[in-house]
């Protein structure tokens, strides 16, 4: 029987807006949920929260599988044999990127989140990366990038992006921030390191939302499953705004504003834990 009121899904609704904003901005979508989750506390078991706050992400990923569907699908008719071929290339390129995470993080994350998911580090991370957004993007204007169209992406520059990934295993440092740096150090452009960003992002999160799933069990009560569902397809709906609005944006701009905002937000945080204490203790 459903239970849930009014209050409580516009509490779900909230959270489903703010992980389809941050889930693709390189703002760090664990910081602000952190935050979020301070002041909107869903009436849920700790558990449960702990699997919605991840397997929410399954909506952020099927937008870019919507916006995407035709680049992303290797079985299209309408493609030619050389673009299905290049479009398995992509996927190659994106399992092979998606090792290091893969393996690390089945290794040490739970041990990660035991450790590292406290309010300073996510602090910490926001402003030490918004800095290096901004050192990046000023050594990045005397470069031209080697990479200015996905296809020409090759695997060893892949790989190395999917090491950069494996450092937001640390909270608050931005999935795809760390990617987005990887991707402009080693020759990408603003745009195709985002790009490629999403689509990493696809085996990432599918196989990090059936372990939680997996781990939490099966067994829901029908508020839980109006819960998730209402999470996901709010992310769904944001994320395919968000998505847009950066691929749009940093056609004519640079990451400068993000890495600001994120030492604006790691100060904020800061001054929170001063004046209130870590809520990530309670």
């Amino acid at each position: 029987m459903l239970e849930l009121s009014i209050a409580e899904l516009f509490k779900v609704f909230i959270l489903g807006v703010v992980e389809g904003l941050t889930e693709w901005l390189p703002i760090s979508s664990t910081g602000h949920m952190i935050l979020v989750d301070e002041f909107i506390k869903l009436d849920v078991s700790k558990s449960f929260m702990d699997m919605f706050l991840v397997v929410i992400q399954l909506g952020a990923i099927l937008a870019v599988v919507a916006l995407n569907f035709e680049r992303l699908n290797p079985f299209s008719g309408k493609k030619s044999k050389r673009e299905k071929g290049e479009t398995w290339q992509l996927w190659f390129k994106v399992v092979f990127a998606c090792i290091p995470a893969a393996v690390i993080g089945l290794l040490f994350n739970d041990f990660m989140e035991e450790h590292f998911m406290t309010a300073p580090v996510v602090a910490a991370m926001l402003i030490f990366y918004g800095i290096l957004f901004i050192v990046i993007e000023n050594y990045n204007k005397r470069r031209t990038p080697r990479v200015k169209e996905l296809e020409q992406l090759d695997y060893k520059t892949a790989f190395i992006i999917g090491l950069f990934q494996v450092l937001s295993l640390v909270p608050g440092t931005s999935r795809s921030g760390s990617t987005i740096i990887g991707g402009i150090l080693f020759g990408a452009s603003r745009y195709v390191a985002a790009e490629f960003t999403f689509f990493l992002a696809i085996p990432v999160m599918f196989g990090a939302s059936l372990l939680k799933l997996v781990k939490f069990g099966w067994d829901y009560t029908m508020n839980e499953v109006v819960i998730l569902v209402v999470g996901m397809v709010t992310a769904f709906v944001v994320s395919i705004v968000s998505i847009k609005f950066l691929l749009r944006y940093i056609k004519n701009n640079d990451f400068k504003a993000f890495g600001w905002y994120r030492i604006a937000l790691g100060v904020l945080v800061l001054l929170y834990l001063f004046l209130v204490g870590d809520p990530t203790l309670d």
